[in-house]
């Protein structure tokens, strides 16, 4: 192609959507920063990649996620790649039904499943011109176990990760849809200083064939590799440190 890749990165103005706008960065990907709310940090992160840009908005908002594409191609002329990075959770023990309340099912799923519908038939357009469009969901190991920081969270992941084979099957062969699902991942979602952080990094160390909790880098390899692999759609790669085999 004559002219580099773009990839749209939501929210990555920090943690795992920070890592991987580094990652296509270096391999010459131009890139387009994405957050809700922190601007400055996104704007920052912009100016340290080369030809990035930042453009803030909400994907939960479905004015804001048909801007924020509008943004990529206004900067660029073209989309090729899409990271549907953008996450939120509430932090509920599974026992605690009562606190999953219509409001907590609510705002996740406003983010976690219908922030990446919106994004995507927004990207699909422009992603369709691409000789090798790719899209890449973040899920989590908790869409397919008995776990995570919330019963609506691992919900929402389940869902994700069906929509991502549903997109795939209707997708191909333009546009590949693939996700990446992590587990424990040291990001500024956890507080370093919280019992129940530091249990679980004692678990995973000593529990996990790989004997460590992971990194925003280890995730962002994983989208890298699927933003390549040009014969691999409507796959879950799961990156945990084989916490799933245990």
């Amino acid at each position: 192609m004559s002219e580099s890749r773009v990839a749209l990165v939501t929210g990555s103005s920090s943690g795992i959507g920070a890592a991987v706008a580094r990652r296509l960065a270096a391999e010459g990907v131009r890139v387009v920063v994405n957050s809700a709310r922190s601007a400055a940090a996104g704007k920052e992160l912009a100016a340290r990649l080369p030809d990035a840009v930042y453009v803030q908005g909400d994907v939960a908002d479905p004015e804001d996620a048909g801007r924020i594409v509008r943004g990529a191609i206004d900067a660029y002329g073209r989309l090729d790649i899409l990271v549907n990075n953008a996450g939120t959770t509430r932090f509920i023990p599974l026992e605690n039904l009562a606190a999953a309340d219509a409001a907590a099912w609510r705002e996740i799923f406003d983010v976690n499943v219908f922030g990446v519908w919106q994004l995507t038939t927004a990207a699909v357009p422009y992603l369709q011109r691409s000789e090798a469009a790719s899209i890449v969901n973040i899920s989590s190991v908790s869409a397919t176990r008995a776990l995570g920081s919330s019963i609506p969270y691992a919900v929402s992941k389940a869902a994700l990760n069906h929509l991502t084979r549903l997109l795939a099957s209707q997708l191909g062969p333009r546009i590949r849809v693939n996700a990446v699902a992590p587990g424990l991942i040291e990001t500024p979602w956890y507080d370093e200083a919280d019992e129940v952080w530091q249990n679980s990094v004692a678990w995973i160390t000593a529990n996990t064939p790989l004997r460590r909790v992971g990194s925003p880098e280890d995730v962002a390899e994983a989208v890298h590799y699927l933003t390549t692999a040009a014969y691999t759609t409507g796959d879950v790669l799961t990156v945990d440190g084989g916490r799933h085999i245990v």
